[in-house]
């Protein structure tokens, strides 16, 4: 691990990072598949998720009152309806297996969060801290349900600022809005591609949350600034 250095602001990613201990979220709802007993392949399934990503993009779903729940229950209907109508799935089914699984993928991301608070907190009594995230125009609503949005000075979200990762602006913004150079800023996310690179070419220093990603690729990247868990955190910033 290289040395993190004069670091006085933190930016967190949320989806992947602080709800699900670095795996990608296509490894926990394929998971909960199996657990609900929805038998698709993970081929069929992964183009399901692409799918539901993709209308969730071209139409607005998702609404900024949206919960996590809320939104695991559109997003495993729109899932589950497209299995349905390729002929993979029981159209009969699509509701009570959505709200199922929805379930699920609800109480994993709850335990995650519930877990990472003690870390949260420790964090924000050092640090100013702000979250940078690709998500749905509800991550407010979303961190307040899990009863984390105290812990963050200000909140950039893609679908609000009109800016995604990996275009590294979205960092910059947030390197913005703690009021510091960015070589003083740590960003702290999940994906190599999404939040470790562009975090660098903003200028910041990184930490790598890697779990189970995406793409055999990513799987396989190594890099000096890797942790397996948020609890390595304080540590790393001299807390410990």
């Amino acid at each position: 691990m290289e040395t993190l250095k004069n670091i006085k602001g933190i930016i967190f990613d949320y989806g992947g990072t602080l709800d699900s201990g670095g795996d990608h979220w296509s490894e926990v709802i394929y998971d909960a598949y199996g657990k609900a007993g929805v038998a698709v392949n993970l081929p069929e399934f992964r183009e399901a998720y692409v799918y539901a990503e993709r209308e969730l993009a071209r139409v607005r779903h998702i609404l900024p009152e949206h919960d996590f729940h809320d939104l695991l229950l559109i997003k495993m209907r729109i899932e589950l309806q497209h299995l349905a109508e390729e002929g993979l799935f029981a159209p009969a089914l699509v509701e009570e297996k959505a709200a199922e699984i929805a379930k699920i993928c609800y109480e994993s991301a709850k335990a995650h969060v519930e877990a990472a608070v003690p870390v949260l907190e420790k964090l924000s009594q050092h640090f100013p801290m702000v979250l940078v995230s690709n998500f749905y125009g509800n991550v407010e609503a979303v961190l307040k349900d899990f009863g984390i949005r105290k812990y963050f000075k200000k909140i950039v979200e893609s679908a609000v600022v009109g800016v995604r990762k990996p275009d590294p602006e979205i960092f910059s913004m947030g390197v913005r809005d703690l009021g510091l150079p960015a070589g003083e800023v740590v960003v702290i996310g999940d994906s190599y591609k999404k939040d470790i690179l562009p975090a660098r070419k903003a200028g910041c220093q990184t930490l790598w949350l890697k779990g189970k990603g995406w793409t055999p690729e990513e799987d396989a990247q190594t890099d000096p600034c890797i942790i397996s868990s948020l609890d390595e955190i304080p540590a790393l910033l001299g807390l410990a």
